[in-house]
């Protein structure tokens, strides 16, 4: 699916989302949807293996099982697919939908149905300052009431780019920074420095991801949130980020971490923890944002969406998974995931 607006981030330009679909069928009326959004440097896969392991693998271990059994399920593909998350989180995500499909209700009520609609950010990629800010001026004017700036390649640069979009939003819009592993944690303590008149909401991954530590060292040195994402990929990196005490905040990707169930498991252990919780997303069809989203409405802790992949994808076949009104997501309110796919 090519990108409407191309983005660049500190390591990479994006200009096309490739997501795999699966569908699971049962031998009653129901059928189960779920996509996977693999990328080789977040979640270490690639679509070709993906597309792979659903046609030759999750078939053969799936074929016959009762499908209400998600957890018996998920177990059993846990170890063999462990090194493809996005895999994983496409079944528990099919799984969930014939979940609530057989129920007859939205999913994010079976899960807990905390609230029902959450404001999202929309993300800002790595632009010249004027183009930076004439696009969060845009987003501002379609209702958007948080902006995620993404910078990590010149620390100076970003300075200038997030100061210009306060100035010219004002204090009533949000601003996040996403650095994406881009900084070192001098330079990430010398932005804050740099951008406090900006009222920055909180810093995202600004430090490589296998050096946790330096995300310690950070948050112990600025006033906002630090948040991890990279960082954060299993159930242990949330234990040991939580034990270390080394940010303030995670964000849960479905993709990342393999699905709804082992995102409400790691949303526990940051609950306990004391930690924010933000549910985020990769270059997603509407599909993988709904799963998101009924994660993040069952859950009172996941108070931070950032959930807006889906956004600008041309030819999504699961358009529509999704109502997005102001900045505000809601789910459609049919049963399970709420997506029609042809």
């Amino acid at each position: 699916m090519k990108l409407s607006t191309p983005y660049s981030i500190a390591y990479e330009e994006v200009d096309t989302a490739v997501n795999v679909f699966l569908r699971i069928h049962t031998n009653g009326p129901h059928t189960g949807t779920g996509c996977a959004a693999p990328d080789e440097q977040v979640t270490g896969e690639t679509p070709e293996q993906a597309l792979e392991s659903m046609s030759d693998g999750i078939g053969s271990m799936l074929k016959g099982s009762d499908p209400l059994r998600i957890a018996f399920l998920m177990n059993r593909l846990s170890r063999p697919f462990r090194e493809q998350p996005s895999v994983l989180a496409a079944v528990d995500m099919a799984l969930h939908d014939l979940m609530g499909k057989a129920a007859g209700i939205p999913l994010y009520k079976l899960l807990g149905g905390f609230r029902d609609r959450m404001a999202t950010s929309i993300t800002i990629g790595i632009l010249p300052e004027t183009e930076t800010v004439r696009l969060a001026m845009d987003y501002a004017g379609q209702g958007f009431r948080s902006l995620k700036i993404k910078g990590g390649r010149n620390m100076e640069s970003d300075v200038e780019r997030v100061i210009r979009v306060r100035e010219s939003a004002g204090p009533g819009i949000q601003l996040r920074f996403d650095a994406n592993q881009g900084y070192s944690a001098e330079e990430a303590i010398c932005f804050f420095e740099a951008t406090k008149s900006a009222n920055v909401e909180l810093m995202e991954q600004p430090t490589p991801r296998g050096q946790p530590d330096l995300l310690g060292r950070v948050s112990r040195n600025v006033q906002i949130p630090v948040m991890a994402d990279e960082s954060l990929i299993t159930l242990r990196d949330a234990f040991r980020l939580a034990k270390k005490e080394l940010v303030d905040m995670v964000n849960i990707k479905l993709m990342k971490v393999g699905g709804i169930a082992e995102a409400m498991a790691i949303n526990a252990v940051s609950k306990s923890a004391g930690l924010e919780v933000m549910v985020g997303c990769m270059d997603e069809a509407a599909l993988g944002i709904a799963a998101g989203l009924h994660f993040a409405l069952a859950r009172p802790n996941v108070i931070y969406a950032d959930l807006d992949g889906h956004i600008g994808l041309d030819a999504d076949p699961s358009a529509g998974a999704v109502i997005l009104k102001k900045g505000v997501l809601y789910p459609t309110g049919r049963p399970g995931l709420g997506a029609l796919i042809s």
